[in-house]
């Protein structure tokens, strides 16, 4: 099966780039998989595509390249196709609607994934008849504006499918999108096993990580660590991440002095070692579209206390068992949930070992398996004779059901 992967930028940093990268390079393990960016802004890419994942760009913004496109004419004339109702609109233009459209009609593909809703967008307007569909939204339904619901209502239904990384966003666009003929699914996002031994849990260290934004609310977390030091002033606080908000954060931090306690740490990649530091894991956002540090956290052996704000963070963490889910906003909440952590060093290791248990079902072997029997079936009732793939004389479905440990077991592809 040939699969392709339409991304805005995948040689920037982010959580729809990380786990488009992770399913591609487990995809191509058994298809022919390519991940097409609209967008070049760097020589090379910051996470690594595997050596079976082609990776190409439409339009190439490198200033200095001998190929930089962004004097040309059309680059600076807004976008006609990509709507204007969604956020990344002014990055878009008449130069990348001609390239998108011409990668879209001309190519030869058994399945084709667009990565935000503008992408969706353009793949339901352009991309010719034969390919499979699909668009995945990596944002809620709930985040985007009255506008751009308008835009999707009349694009999507041109789609085969729609992917979300909750249940419960799946649900919502299924009650409220109304879209005859088009398969919504749920289908998380991937973090593969980290390359580093997992926390030990005996570190005083609580860490978070994610840009520094409002939506994140750090601030929140600073107010609360405030509430943990005077109880346990041997623990400390690492915040990795870049943003806005940084010299807010710092002068909240020096407000409550907390400067030999808390520590703002800036960027860092790969994140793995650095969970592995830590004994906790702490998420205050006032809303997650699926909370990928969480499962890198768990992944690394780390409990989570989270905020239980929508959609997420739920549906990762098993409330008592893996995690605590705290109320949302809540000052007092986080710090009594990362007291209850750091207090009991029993329940932390013994959280911590659920976490690390539990978060494998995030693996990339079984959401790439998962979106392998997606297509598989879109590919079918499409009738498409050559989609069902077969490698070794073992179909894919069955070699990634075989690594399955939470999710359905998937079904075996059909005969071609």
């Amino acid at each position: 099966m040939h699969i392709s992967f339409l991304i805005h930028n995948a040689y920037g940093i982010g959580g729809t780039i990380r786990t488009t990268y992770n399913t591609a390079r487990t995809l191509a393990e058994h298809h022919d998989v390519e991940i097409v960016s609209v967008f070049r802004h760097r020589e090379q890419p910051v996470f690594d595509p595997g050596d079976k994942v082609r990776l190409r760009h439409l339009v190439d913004i490198r200033k200095g390249s001998p190929t930089y496109e962004g004097d040309d004419p059309d680059y600076t004339r807004p976008a006609k196709v990509f709507p204007a109702t969604e956020g990344r609109y002014g990055q878009y233009s008449v130069l990348t609607d001609r390239r998108i459209g011409e990668h879209l009609r001309t190519l030869e593909a058994d399945v084709v994934v667009g990565t935000r809703p503008g992408l969706n967008v353009h793949i339901a307007k352009e991309a010719r008849r034969g390919p499979v569909r699909v668009g995945q939204e990596h944002l809620t339904l709930s985040t985007h504006s009255q506008a751009l619901k308008r835009t999707l209502r009349a694009a999507y239904p041109r789609l085969d499918a729609v992917t979300t990384v909750t249940e419960a966003d799946a649900a919502t666009y299924r009650r409220q999108m109304k879209l005859p003929g088009v398969r919504v699914e749920a289908v998380p996002n991937s973090v593969p096993e980290p390359g580093v031994a997992p926390a030990d849990t005996s570190a005083k260290w609580v860490i978070a990580a994610g840009r520094l934004a409002p939506v994140k609310r750090y601030d929140l977390l600073i107010r609360a660590f405030a509430q943990v030091t005077a109880e346990r002033p041997d623990w400390r606080l690492r915040i990795y991440g870049g943003g806005a908000q940084h010299a807010k954060l710092r002068a909240l931090i020096d407000k409550l002095d907390l400067y030999n306690h808390v520590y703002l740490m800036g960027p860092a990649n790969p994140l793995d070692p650095e969970w592995a530091k830590g004994s906790i894991a702490a998420v205050t956002s006032s809303l997650e579209s699926f909370g990928m540090t969480i499962v890198e956290a768990m992944r690394c052996g780390l409990p989570v206390v989270a905020t239980d704000c929508p959609h997420g963070p739920a549906e990762i963490i098993d409330d008592g068992t893996d995690g605590r889910l705290v109320k949302s906003g809540d000052v007092k909440a986080v710090a009594r949930g990362l007291l209850d952590l750091i207090n009991d060093d029993e329940l932390r290791r013994r959280m911590g070992r659920a976490a690390l248990e539990r978060s494998a079902r995030f693996d990339p072997s079984n959401i790439a398996g998962r979106y392998e029997s997606l297509f598989t079936d879109l590919t079918a009732r499409s009738g498409f004779r050559g989609a069902v793939h077969r490698t070794r004389g073992t179909l894919l479905s069955s070699a990634f059901a075989t690594k399955d440990v939470g999710y359905t077991v998937l079904r075996k592809a059909r005969a071609a």
